[in-house]
């Protein structure tokens, strides 16, 4: 489990995010939507220890963040908004190299490795150096080092952001397998297509704060709304201008 406990993020004079408090548990794929500016990547950069929170704490599997940083990034696996990729290595060895990074036995790596590019369809791209992929291409490459490791707990910052058609298909198969296989997925997205299909539980935030946890129809009716899109704008105190 991922505790989140009263936790706030204060830069200058500037408050990210403001007391808060939640718990994601396991085999679910959580969405966390908000605006830019609303603390979604603060939150991300949080859980895995590379800010400190003003206040509160946040533990991953039992593992205090603050404490024990390195322990705690054991059982994570992240993408962040800048996928960060050797340009010099191929597809293949950039997986690789993070594999190894984790501790992975060479066996075990070269079989998830195999699995991971069958997976996400890139054995076209597996021998190829990063410098000249396509967003896709990075996208992909940068999923499968991330989670080469069988991480307990994927952080996805707006992984289908930009994508083609078949690689989002590709990234969404991905992320299902991980929920079959009792892993939690937290993902930010602006797609409320995406995280209506996908997500079994979404956060919303606004201004740093949760204003709504739940299913996607727990939060529509929360919010008083028929769609998704309709009750993200409200609680996020969005408003609309008329044509």
């Amino acid at each position: 489990m991922i505790e989140i406990v009263e936790v706030s993020k204060n830069f200058g004079n500037v408050s990210a995010l403001d007391n808060v408090s939640l718990n994601f548990g396991e085999g679910q794929i959580i969405g966390l939507l908000g605006v830019n500016g609303a603390g979604k990547s603060t939150l991300m950069r949080l859980i895995y220890g590379l800010l400190a929170p003003s206040s509160g704490h946040i533990r991953v599997a039992g593992v205090d963040v603050q404490r024990d940083p390195i322990a705690a990034r054991g059982y994570l696996g992240v993408l962040p908004d800048n996928t960060g990729l050797y340009k010099r290595l191929t597809a293949r060895e950039n997986i690789l190299y993070f594999g190894r990074l984790q501790g992975m036995s060479e066996a075990a790596l070269q079989r998830e490795t195999d699995h991971l590019l069958a997976l996400l369809g890139m054995e076209s791209i597996a021998h190829r150096v990063a410098e000249g992929f396509s967003l896709g291409e990075r996208m992909k490459t940068a999923l499968a080092r991330a989670i080469v490791h069988q991480p307990q707990y994927v952080l996805l910052d707006e992984p289908t952001n930009g994508l083609d058609v078949m690689t989002t298909r590709a990234v969404r198969r991905l992320l299902q397998a991980q929920k079959a296989a009792g892993k939690t997925v937290l993902l930010s997205s602006h797609l409320m297509y995406e995280v209506e299909n996908l997500c079994d539980q979404i956060v919303v935030i606004a201004g740093g704060r949760v204003m709504a946890q739940g299913t996607p129809q727990a939060v529509t009716q929360q919010a008083g709304c028929q769609q998704l899109e309709d009750a993200f704008i409200k609680l996020s105190g969005l408003e609309e201008t008329e044509a």
